[in-house]
Order: C-alpha cells, then sequence, then structure tokens
C-alpha cells in the first residue's frame, strides 16, 4: 500500500469511525476477508469472523437505535466514549508497523478528526430531534449508512478523490460546527426552561416615549 493509499485510509477510517463506527469495522472486515482490500498487518483482526459478527450485531443495534428521535442523541452521548478513542487508534493501526511519531501523528489526527465527524453527526441529531416527525431521523441515518460505507469504499480504491472530499469536508466542519453550537444551546435552553432547570428572563419595561418637541408651555398645569 502507497503513501497516498495509506493517508486515505487512515484518515477515511477515522472519519468514518466518528459517524458510525460499527458500520466501518464490519466493511473493513468484510472487504478484507474477499480479498477486495489487503489490509495493514494491525487491521488484519477486522476480518476475523468474530470480530466482523460482534460489529454486525452492533451496527444492528444502532441502525433501529439511530432512527428514534431522542434515543439517537442519547446513543451519540454514550458514544462519544466509544467512536473517538477507537477512530483514533484505527487510524494508528491503519499506517502499518512505521516508526513510534508516525503511529502517534496518526493516533492523533485521527482523534481530532473522529472527533469532528462525530461532533457534526451528534449536533445535527439534537437540531433534528426539534422536528416532531420521525422522516427527517430516518433520512439522516441512512444518508449517514451510505456515507461511511460509500466513504470508505472511495478511500481504498480512489484515494485521491476521498482525499479531496476530505479536504471539502473539513472545510464545512469549520464554517459549520460553530452555528451548530449556537443551536444545540438554544434548544437546551427551551427544554431547560420548559424543565424549569432555567428560570425565564423578566421581560424589560419600555422606557416612556417622550416628545422632544414639547415645550414648557404645552405641558399642561397641575390639577389643585
Amino acid at each position: 500500500m502507497g503513501v497516498v493509499e495509506t493517508i486515505a485510509l487512515t484518515m477515511g477510517v477515522a472519519w468514518a469511525s466518528g459517524i458510525n463506527l460499527y458500520a466501518a469495522l464490519f466493511m473493513l472486515g468484510w472487504m478484507g476477508s474477499t480479498g477486495d482490500i489487503a489490509l495493514p498487518a494491525d487491521l488484519e483482526v477486522l476480518s476475523n469472523p468474530l470480530v466482523m459478527a460482534a460489529a454486525g450485531f452492533m451496527y444492528c443495534v444502532e441502525f433501529f437505535a439511530d432512527k428514534i428521535p431522542g434515543v439517537d442523541t442519547g446513543w451519540d452521548t454514550l458514544h462519544t466514549f466509544v467512536r473517538i478513542p477507537a477512530g483514533a487508534m484505527l487510524a494508528a493501526a491503519a499506517v502499518g508497523d512505521v516508526s513510534p511519531a508516525v503511529e502517534l501523528a496518526a493516533f492523533i489526527v485521527g482523534g481530532s478528526l473522529a472527533t469532528g465527524s462525530h461532533a457534526t453527526k451528534a449536533g445535527t441529531r439534537v437540531l433534528i430531534n426539534t422536528s416532531p416527525e420521525p422522516f427527517t431521523n430516518w433520512t439522516a441515518s441512512v444518508g449517514e449508512d451510505v456515507a461511511v460505507i460509500g466513504g470508505l469504499w472511495m478511500a481504498l480504491h480512489n484515494p485521491w478523490l476521498f482525499i479531496a472530499a476530505l479536504v471539502i469536508f473539513i472545510i464545512l466542519l469549520i464554517w459549520l460546527l460553530p452555528k451548530l453550537w449556537r443551536g444545540i444551546k438554544r434548544v437546551f435552553g427551551w427544554l431547560g426552561r420548559k424543565l424549569g432547570f432555567i428560570e425565564e428572563e423578566p421581560p424589560l419595561k419600555a422606557d416612556p416615549v417622550v416628545n422632544k418637541t414639547t415645550t414648557p408651555e404645552q405641558i399642561p398645569p397641575p390639577e389643585n
């Protein structure tokens, strides 16, 4: 595997892990077991039937949990402690048996990329859950699964195209995350007020309107 292919696999597996870790694990294991790709030595364990069965089972659980409004946000919250470390470790394993410095660099960059993709997914779901109908959740969930599978396939079969798409994703991520954060704060602020955890701010009293054109002669005398 060349340098470009290694970079694409390293970044691809980290990015995909932040969105749907189990789909990424199963996809890599399936492609490795069928001979479609030659996985690096440290990732060959993903082709083990036991690992693939575990990843497939957890993908099925996430497939349904990810489509229930509210449950998906709870699932994403718990997986903050799973997807990000896993993405970092998979990125480090994808570079192969090289120097410790390269593996550590891949770990750091992979963890950051997994954090970004996970934050985008989780933040978007919080905003989507403000809609009362479930169809947007289903559409978003299916779209994420397709993106993970298609993105990993592209990373392994067309690495230059994947790297270009990833650069565009990172630029959009930098632009989008502050807006997602402001939206999330508004959503949780509204929930806090509804549940009584945050007190409603009293409305500001308007200052009396003063007619600046009024002259002293126009002011009526006080009543006796």
